[in-house]
């Protein structure tokens, strides 16, 4: 069991009517899923939702933007509200996940007070060109690079559930682990009718095994458990930290619901585990 809980909260700040063609998200516009769809979320209403991460707790905060990668509105947009973020919540440690960047947009980025990127490689790089055409793997994986040395904090991992292969999931960790994220994001993917993937046909205990193989390759990286946790997991889900998790991403995910935050604080604390005051604290 970790000695302390880190609760990462996520904002989508840009919803849908991304071109891109990922077989496993909602927000891509050619599915036509049903969901929230809006340009840009007010400033306010983002150090809002800041606040109430802070105050259940979360030492994380995520600016998630739908789309391939970082324009130049969409880094004066993502650079404004981080900096309002920290203006009212100098605690929180901002988190950037805005797609492919290069590095004069990471260092923009940084300037402005974020301190980690989100880049996930979501799958192998054999599996990646099944599920997606509109871009490679590859692009990804630069990305971390170039995340790692800006200086920046790297946080990447994958879906798990999609239809992969065993190898597939091994040779994901073995991409993860040449990187060496300071975070890694464990996902399960959530069905939704409109997408080209069905199912997702893991069994529970193959979902226990393969935060306990991530934490076994990769013992120096935090371990989130983030979309699909409470669909995987259900009244099992305070077995996660046995398993290696040491943080979880705390109320809705980016179009899909989470828990109350207060369960998941309760269920921690229920264990006997610490939540972390902030994203440095040992």
């Amino acid at each position: 069991m970790p000695e302390r809980v880190f609760f990462c909260a996520i904002s989508n700040i840009s919803s849908g009517s991304c071109s891109e063609d990922c077989s496993f998200c909602t927000q891509s516009a050619r599915f036509h899923a049903r969901i929230e769809t809006y340009r840009e979320k007010p400033i306010e209403e983002i150090v809002h939702e800041a606040h109430a991460a802070r105050k259940n707790l979360a030492s994380g905060f995520c600016l998630v933007s739908s789309g391939k990668g970082i324009t130049p509105s969409r880094l004066a947009f993502v650079t404004k509200a981080a900096r309002a973020i920290t203006a009212a919540e100098p605690e929180l440690n901002i988190i950037a996940c805005n797609g492919t960047a290069t590095p004069e947009d990471l260092q923009r980025l940084k300037e402005s007070g974020v301190g980690s990127y989100n880049h996930n490689l979501e799958t192998s790089e054999a599996y990646y060109q099944k599920i997606c055409t509109t871009h490679t793997w590859r692009e990804r994986y630069e990305t971390c690079l170039a995340v790692k040395a800006s200086g920046l904090r790297l946080c990447s991992g994958g879906i798990f559930g999609m239809g992969e292969s065993e190898k597939d999931r091994r040779d994901l960790v073995a991409s993860l682990k040449s990187l060496r994220p300071d975070s890694i994001a464990i996902n399960f993917f959530h069905p939704n009718p409109a997408l080209p993937i069905k199912d997702n046909p893991l069994e529970i205990e193959e979902a226990f095994d393969i935060i306990r193989f991530v934490r076994s390759e990769l013992p120096e990286s935090r371990i989130m458990i983030a979309g699909g946790r409470e669909r995987m997991f259900g009244s099992r889900q305070g077995e996660i930290f046995a398993a290696g998790a040491d943080a979880i991403v705390v109320g809705n995910y980016l179009t899909t619901s989470g828990e109350a935050p207060r369960h998941d604080i309760e269920m921690v604390q229920s264990l006997g585990l610490r939540i972390a005051r902030n994203c440095h604290d040992d």
